[in-house]
């Protein structure tokens, strides 16, 4: 993980623009086919932060809903003249979390990938790094995350009790 908080992003007209102020929680490199198909490549690589922690510094993205694998749906935040997607909120935090697409930040080497899941219906000609974290479908969040990263979670937890945060 970087040290160079805060990393800023946006769309590609820079209608959207947003600031991540620190570090994200974990970065998922997700090679499922629905994120396959989801994004007309062969992985989704995401960037998973407090929607709190995340400030808007240009417009408001439109959140478009959409089915996802869960059942549970999504909310894609786009751009509305570009149609960029920039993060996504899934059903199982909401809005109290975003997953940011590492590739809309302006320095996107920054945050390399923590984990890759899906592996198992990952594109065959994709070859993961030696050494690197993957597990063929989903994993356990206690086994692979950092403390620092499961204290923000369950500090997250007791706001989400309160009333849910959206962004700045």
């Amino acid at each position: 993980m970087t040290d160079r908080f805060p990393l800023e992003g946006g769309c590609d007209c820079r209608r959207i623009r947003f600031r991540m102020e620190t570090a994200p929680l974990f970065v998922h490199c997700c090679h499922c086919r629905w994120c396959q198909r989801e994004t007309g490549s062969a992985f989704a690589l995401n960037a998973m932060i407090e929607t709190d922690r995340l400030t808007l510094a240009g417009d408001a993205p439109e959140l478009v809903d959409t089915p996802s694998a869960s059942g549970r749906g999504q909310l894609i935040a786009r751009c509305p003249t570009c149609r960029v997607a920039v993060w996504s909120h899934y059903g199982g935090a909401g809005r109290a979390v975003a997953f940011v697409r590492v590739g809309t930040l302006d320095d996107p080497d920054a945050l390399p990938p923590d984990i890759h899941i899906f592996t198992a219906s990952k594109q065959p000609w994709v070859v993961l790094p030696p050494g690197s974290t993957a597990v063929p479908e989903f994993y356990d969040r206690n086994e692979h995350w950092p403390k620092a990263s499961l204290a923000r979670r369950e500090a997250l937890r007791a706001k989400l009790r309160q009333g849910e945060p959206g962004p700045r």
